[in-house]
C-alpha cells in the first residue's frame, strides 16, 4: 500500500508557484494524497481548482485542520511550493516542526537542505521521524561526467522543452508517459525536478541542483540507467525551464545529456511575462522552436498548449493557427489528450509503429 501525504502549499494551490502540490494532486504513483494545505482555498475539492472535476481530495485550513478531520495521521508532510529563490520561510519553520511533532515524515523539494539545520535535525530525532531533502545531489566523488555512451544508443529520446518555467512540461510528460503505457509500450521517464522524483519516477536526477560541470553526465546517467534496466522502447526526459530564459541553464544541460532525437515544446501563449521574472518578456513559440532547433540540431515535432486565462474557443483558435502557420501538430494534452503526440512520434520513429502493431497482434 501507498504511503499517506499531506501537502503544505500555502496561498499557492493551484497557482504557477504551487506547481509541487499541483502535479501531485493530478498524478503520485508513490503517495496516496489524502489533503493539501492552504488556508486561502479552505473546504474547496483540489480536483475543482485543478481541472473542475472533484477528485475527493480536500483542502485543509491549517495541519491541526488536516489531522482532526482524517481518520488517521498522513505519513508524510510534502513542503509543495516552488519558490524561485528555492528557501523556507521563516514563519514555515514552525510548521515543519508541528508536524514532526506529529510524528510525520517530511519531504523537502527546496534548495534548503533541512538535514543540514540542527533544530530539524533534533526534532526529527526526538519524535522518531526522517527528512528526505529530494534536491540534495550526491557528493561529488559520486557524480558522474557525460561518457558518451548515449551516442550509441538507437531508443528514440523524446524530450518536452518549454518557453518557461512552471508551464506545465512535467504534466505533459507525464500524460505522454501514461498514454504509451496505454497502448503497450515500455516507457522510461526521466524526471528533471524536484516534482516528478516525489511523485515516484523510477529515474531522475533534480538537474537545478546538480553542479555545471556534472550537469550532461548525470541526466545520461539516469537514461542509461533506464537503458540498461529496462530495455524500453521509448524514453520520455522531462524540461526544465526555457533554453532562452536568461536566468536557467537546465534546458542546455538536458538538451546536451539527452541528446534527444526528437522535441516537443510547451507553451503559454497567453503569458506576457515569465513566471518568476516579471521583467522578462516571454518568447514567442516561433523564436523558442529556432533557438532549441540551433542548439540541439534536434527537431521539433510537436507543440502543446498550456491553457491558463485562455478559454476554450481561444484555445481551439490557437490550436488551429499554430497548425496552420507553423506546419506542426498541436495540442492541450489536458484537455485534449496525447493523440496528436503519439503520431508525430511514430512520424519521427517509425520502428515504433510496428513495434505497437507487432505487440497487437500477438
Amino acid at each position: 500500500m501507498k504511503e499517506t501525504a499531506i501537502i503544505y502549499c500555502e496561498g499557492n494551490f493551484g497557482s504557477k508557484d504551487g506547481k509541487t502540490a499541483n502535479g501531485l494532486v493530478r498524478s503520485s504513483r508513490k503517495f496516496t494524497i489524502v489533503g493539501v494545505i492552504d488556508s486561502t482555498k479552505s473546504g474547496m475539492d483540489t480536483g475543482e481548482i485543478l481541472v473542475g472535476e472533484k477528485n475527493s481530495i480536500p483542502v485543509y485550513q491549517n495541519l491541526t485542520d488536516a489531522i482532526e478531520k482524517l481518520d488517521n495521521v498522513p505519513n508524510q508532510f510534502i513542503y509543495g511550493i516552488a519558490p524561485s529563490e528555492g528557501f523556507l520561510k521563516e514563519e514555515e519553520r514552525s510548521i515543519v516542526l508541528r508536524a514532526m511533532e506529529k510524528g510525520i515524515n517530511i519531504i523537502n523539494p527546496l534548495h534548503e537542505f533541512f538535514m543540514d539545520d540542527k533544530e530539524f535535525t533534533t526534532v526529527a530525532k526526538q519524535f522518531g521521524v526522517s527528512i528526505l531533502d529530494v534536491r540534495k545531489p550526491a557528493a561529488k566523488k559520486d557524480l558522474h561526467l557525460f561518457s558518451g555512451r548515449i551516442l550509441n544508443i538507437n531508443t528514440p529520446v523524446v524530450a518536452v522543452l518549454g518557453t518557461d518555467s512552471a508551464n506545465g512540461k512535467r504534466t505533459t510528460s507525464v500524460l505522454l508517459e501514461d498514454a504509451l503505457l496505454a497502448k503497450g509500450f515500455n516507457v522510461a521517464f526521466i524526471a528533471t525536478g524536484q516534482t516528478g522524483i516525489i511523485q515516484g519516477a523510477k529515474y531522475g536526477v533534480a538537474i537545478d541542483a546538480i553542479p555545471s560541470q556534472f550537469m550532461t553526465g548525470e541526466i545520461e546517467y539516469q537514461i542509461m540507467r533506464a537503458y540498461d534496466n529496462d530495455k524500453p522502447d521509448i524514453i520520455i526526459v522531462e524540461g526544465q525551464g526555457a533554453l532562452s530564459h536568461p536566468a536557467y541553464i537546465s534546458s542546455g544541460g538536458i538538451i546536451r545529456g539527452a541528446r534527444p532525437g526528437a522535441i516537443i515544446v510547451q507553451h503559454a501563449p497567453k503569458r506576457e511575462r515569465t513566471g518568476d521574472f516579471s521583467y522578462e518578456k516571454m518568447p514567442t513559440i516561433e523564436s523558442e522552436i529556432n533557438l532549441i532547433e540551433t542548439f540541439s540540431k534536434s527537431k521539433v515535432i510537436a507543440i502543446t498548449i498550456n491553457h491558463e486565462n485562455m478559454t476554450d474557443e481561444e484555445l481551439i483558435t490557437t490550436i488551429s493557427e499554430y497548425e496552420s502557420n507553423l506546419k506542426l501538430p498541436t495540442t492541450d494534452a489536458l484537455k485534449f489528450g496525447c493523440d496528436k503526440l503519439i503520431t508525430s512520434i511514430f512520424e519521427a520513429f517509425p520502428e515504433l509503429e510496428s513495434k505497437q502493431i507487432v505487440g497487437l497482434s500477438k
